[in-house]
């Protein structure tokens, strides 16, 4: 697959397939392309905390999600090595979250990301860094195995 937007299509889908913890989370795959990625989930009741709000694991796991699908864009096997996340604004019961991952630096092994997460109304709630580190093996090639 030459086409870089096909690619980065191509892995992120099979990588949401495959993506049982986002999945059950509520998140769903907005697009993808070449180190970008952004994926929305709405905050339900079993992720309010004690203080009304959204809990913060579940704004680190959307914009988790978003980085790891911004970074196995080129079917290169991608890990985290290193995240980091600021809350900006509570999001509350029923919001409809935003996070939208977009690459700074690529190079050798490693990569960084930033990933925003908004609300419904464009409210900054959370900004998320990630630094990547790229392992052995494709996100496609397990798929071409079981064909």
């Amino acid at each position: 697959m030459t086409d870089p937007q096909r690619l980065a299509d191509a892995c992120a889908q099979t990588m949401f397939e495959r993506d049982q913890a986002s999945r059950r989370m509520g998140m769903n795959l907005l697009s993808a392309g070449p180190g970008r990625s952004s994926v929305s989930m709405r905050v339900r009741e079993d992720m309010i905390q004690g203080h009304g709000t959204c809990h913060g694991g579940y704004l680190f796991a959307l914009a988790d999600s978003a980085f790891a699908f911004a970074c196995n864009s080129y079917d290169e096997a991608t890990v985290a090595i290193g995240c980091s996340i600021d809350y900006v604004a509570p999001a509350r019961l029923d919001d409809l979250l935003t996070a939208t991952a977009f690459e700074q630096s690529r190079s050798g092994r490693t990569g960084n990301y930033d990933v925003r997460i908004e609300n419904q109304h464009g409210q900054l709630i959370a900004l998320f860094h990630g630094k990547s580190y790229k392992v052995r093996g494709t996100v496609l090639a397990q798929e071409t195995l079981d064909e």
